[in-house]
């Protein structure tokens, strides 16, 4: 199977460009990549409506890749508490070789086919919960091997790849293709396959929070209030939805912790 991943660069002789020509190229073919998101946007409704509903019963989201894709998942897992107030262990992501890997490459860890299930089971895995893998070129061992397990204990899962026909994506029941073509630096899938994948789990974890009701209107009502920025932040919220004063609402949010606690704490009784 040949690799679109992998495939030659549109550009040569990159060292012979001037920084000019450098970052306006890259530009360029950047700006493939939302069409690219665009064309996957009935696969991410299929698998949002699946996740919401396994959600609602108590199912958790995983996203497991190595590298560069495991770290993005890492990332979109990561802000989730804070920006929506759900619990830690709701979106766990997971990268081969562990959190070391995070920060340094762990030589080889990707190629372990039994060690993503394994690392499954550690967070006790289950029927309920939705495992995404996350694999670039689509025939990572950590994430392919975790994914069949899965299936075969009656897990949903599904795939974020941006090779067609890929192991990854014949093997997750709910597989996303993002079609980006060749790298600008041939094969380096930290670029426009990366920005691909940032782009689909921004639309995967949204849109599975807004209809898990954590979004009202168009904020972060339930927000953790974790620095002087989110707090301002969060005043102005309960200001626009009660029309108190900043020095009423602060005091408000302050004494109640939450956003949608203040809000409901002036509007509950009109």
């Amino acid at each position: 199977m040949e690799r679109i991943t992998e495939s030659e660069s549109n550009y040569n002789h990159l060292e012979k460009m001037s920084v000019s020509e450098l970052l306006n190229n890259i530009n360029t073919e950047d700006k493939s990549v939302a069409i690219a998101v665009e064309k996957c946007i009935p696969q991410i409704e299929l698998l949002v409506s699946e996740a919401v509903e396994k959600m609602k019963i108590g199912g958790r989201l995983f996203y497991l890749g190595a590298g560069t894709s495991g770290r993005l998942g890492i990332v979109d897992a990561s802000e989730c508490p804070p920006t929506y107030g759900v619990p830690h262990g709701m979106v766990i992501g997971l990268i081969a070789g562990g959190d070391a890997a995070i920060r340094k490459a762990v030589e080889f860890a990707e190629d372990d086919r039994e060690q993503g299930w394994k690392d499954l089971q550690e967070h006790a895995i289950g029927k309920e919960d939705v495992v995404i893998g996350i694999a670039a070129s689509g025939g990572t061992p950590y994430v392919v091997g975790a994914l069949e397990k899965c299936n075969a204990n009656g897990i949903t899962t599904a795939c974020i790849t941006c090779n067609p026909a890929s192991l990854v994506s014949l093997t997750a029941k709910f597989p996303i293709v993002a079609i980006v073509g060749p790298e600008f630096i041939t094969g380096s899938t930290r670029m426009k396959s990366g920005t691909a994948q940032k782009l689909i789990l921004n639309m995967i974890s949204t849109s599975i929070m807004i209809r898990l009701g954590r979004v009202k209107g168009n904020r972060m009502v339930d927000m953790q209030l974790s620095n002087n920025k989110l707090i301002d932040r969060g005043t102005k919220m309960v200001m626009d939805a009660t029309k108190l004063s900043y020095e009423e609402a602060n005091n408000l949010l302050k004494q109640l912790g939450s956003v949608r606690k203040a809000i409901l704490s002036v509007t509950s009784g009109k």
